[in-house]
């Protein structure tokens, strides 16, 4: 007979028994997340206050330099909180919330990243067209729907995970709640309500990747046909950096949910999880801003206004 108690709590891996290293790990963390948040904080002021970065892609990366700093906080603090006080817990319902979270900005993070590769495909390919097809409401229809698919994505897999009988060990081997860990804690032999919620997902991710590819062989098309190295230069500059995230999101994400649940936890895991949930939010604003002029630009005025206000005090 199995143990089929419901749990009350659950417990979340600690990187390390010893103080010390617990200690660093506290720092580590949290300095990665304060540069997270002041990064993602200073994209979302900087296309709010500057009317020249009021156009459709600063409306994207606006809302997912939101999402980003959204998504670490739903997982980091409660990790750093557990490695200052000495304890790993959190609540069931706290480890329902975190799932949640965790999938619907994730769902919508891909579901951003797709609408920005259309906006991409329409600036280079249709310019005449642009402002017609990317009007104000259709950004906010694509950002409605990105967070519907995302919400709808976060309600399946948190329902289909907690539908399962959990028994034995509440010992989750990964440092915030996911899937793939709490599967392994599962006594439950069918898994269908939680297959065909991976199944959706993955259906979701791979509508948006094909969308994505598609929109970059018109876009690559279009650039090559182009006279001007210095055209070229610019366009490949402002699609690259969205390849190189779109890439590292999606093929993390995949590697995570999609390879075989092992029953003894490995390094591996850990660190895919941590390139999923916190590697894109830190380096993000990063991948966007080295070479955006208009950011820069931006971001130079408003340290000059700052600067001109102190010394005038």
């Amino acid at each position: 007979m199995m143990n089929q108690t419901p749990m009350v709590e659950f417990l979340l891996m600690r990187f390390t028994e010893n103080w010390v290293p617990l200690s660093l790990h506290a720092v580590l963390f949290s300095l990665i997340y304060l540069v997270a948040m002041l990064e993602n904080l200073i994209m979302v002021l900087l296309t709010i206050l500057d009317r020249h970065l009021h156009t459709p892609m600063y409306f994207f990366l606006r809302h997912l330099s939101f999402l980003d700093l959204c998504l670490i906080s739903a997982t980091v603090p409660k990790s750093i909180l557990n490695s200052i006080t000495l304890t790993n817990s959190i609540s069931f319902m706290g480890c329902v919330l975190q799932l949640f979270l965790v999938v619907l900005l994730a769902g919508s993070e891909i579901s951003i990243l797709t609408a920005m590769s259309c906006d991409r495909y329409v600036a280079i390919c249709r310019p005449l067209h642009y402002e017609a097809i990317m009007s104000r409401r259709s950004c906010v229809q694509l950002l409605a729907v990105s967070w519907l698919s995302g919400g709808i994505l976060g309600i399946l897999y948190s329902a289909g995970t907690f539908s399962l009988n959990f028994c034995g060990s509440n010992m989750i081997h990964q440092f915030f709640c996911d899937v793939p860990a709490l599967l392994k804690l599962t006594c439950s032999k069918e898994h269908t309500t939680i297959s065909v919620s991976v199944a959706i997902g993955v259906c979701y991710a791979f509508s948006c990747l094909l969308c994505i590819i598609v929109s970059y062989v018109y876009i690559f098309s279009a650039v090559l046909r182009l006279t001007s190295r210095q055209s070229q230069s610019k366009a490949f500059s402002t699609c690259v950096p969205h390849l190189i995230v779109v890439s590292a999101f999606l093929v993390t994400g995949a590697v995570a949910y999609l390879k075989p649940v092992s029953d003894v936890p490995s390094i591996l895991d850990l660190l895919v999880s941590v390139f999923y949930s916190i590697v894109p939010p830190t380096l993000n604003p990063v991948i966007y801003c080295l070479r955006n002029k208009d950011i820069k630009l931006a971001l130079g005025k408003v340290l000059w206004n700052v600067r001109s206000g102190v010394m005038k005090r």
